[in-house]
């Protein structure tokens, strides 16, 4: 298998079992319906961790676009092979997320609301707030990004590390998923997003590309980011991208600031009217 393949595989299990926890527990006359967000949690970091053991060996298994970025702006990744892991990563995202439409089949019929439906899919702000929404994809990112270095200059067990990766995100999602959803990669959302928009879906209503950009935009900065912050602070090794994504970190806050406050003014002026 080469590491194309193994990304696109390791990425398709990821969502899988990913967005199948979603399913279960968002779907009408599911058995897992309602069961909450710590089987959400749980169901994600297992995801994660079973999809490391399916292709560390041959890729690294990086499924996410932001860990590659991460990886390449520290020079640990060759820039080369960036492109064709984030595109396996998005093939593998959709095939899914395809499959998990598939699975429950029956259950898109039997549920009404089309947001669950695109939960199972896709993230979303629990507040529609531009600035926090980014704000909070790129720190779950970054604090991934982070302790996934820190996990990895640690010795363990051999075949432990996977399993401490996905407790890793089952960490996350309890303490920081409350507010977006927490994406933490692009190809996790953006990929069963357009799986949402291009599959037949019962009632589905719309794909929410308004936000769309948050969770793609927020990952990739703060995990780029978390990268070169453990590069700096850890190994004493700074690299020049580390000011040049500090800078566009500020800059897409502030154009996700303005964003908010004209979205808010419109809003205003529509109730006074």
């Amino acid at each position: 298998m080469t590491p194309f393949l193994a990304e696109l595989v390791g990425t398709m299990i990821l969502i899988t079992l990913g967005a199948g926890v979603c399913a279960g527990v968002a779907l009408n006359k599911s058995f897992a319906q309602s069961s909450g967000w710590i089987v959400i949690g749980m169901g994600w970091g297992l995801a994660v961790a079973f999809a490391v053991y399916a292709v560390g060996g041959i890729s690294g298994a990086h499924l996410n676009p932001a860990v590659t970025l991460a990886l390449a702006f520290q020079g640990a990744f060759p820039w080369a092979d960036v492109p064709g892991y984030i595109i396996a990563q998005m093939i593998g995202a959709m095939a899914g997320a395809a499959i998990v439409y598939l699975h429950y089949l029956p259950h898109w019929k039997a549920t009404d609301d089309p947001g669950a439906k695109l939960g199972v899919f896709a993230t979303g702000p629990a507040i529609d707030h531009p600035f926090s929404n980014v704000l909070s994809e790129m720190i779950g990112t970054f604090i991934f990004v982070l302790a996934l270095q820190a996990l990895g200059a640690n010795a363990f067990t051999e075949g432990l590390n996977p399993l401490l990766v996905g407790f890793l995100v089952v960490s996350i999602g309890l303490s920081l998923g409350g507010t977006t959803g927490y994406a933490i990669n692009p190809a996790r959302d953006l990929g069963p997003r357009l799986a949402h928009f291009l599959l037949p879906i019962a009632g589905k209503g719309s794909s929410n590309w308004r936000y769309s950009w948050i969770p793609v935009v927020g990952p990739l900065l703060g995990g780029s980011f978390g990268g070169l912050f453990y590069s700096a602070v850890f190994k004493g090794v700074l690299y020049p991208a580390f000011w040049a994504v500090l800078i566009l970190i500020v800059i897409v806050l502030g154009i996700a600031l303005q964003a908010g406050r004209k979205r808010d003014a419109k809003t205003a002026n529509k109730l006074v009217a």
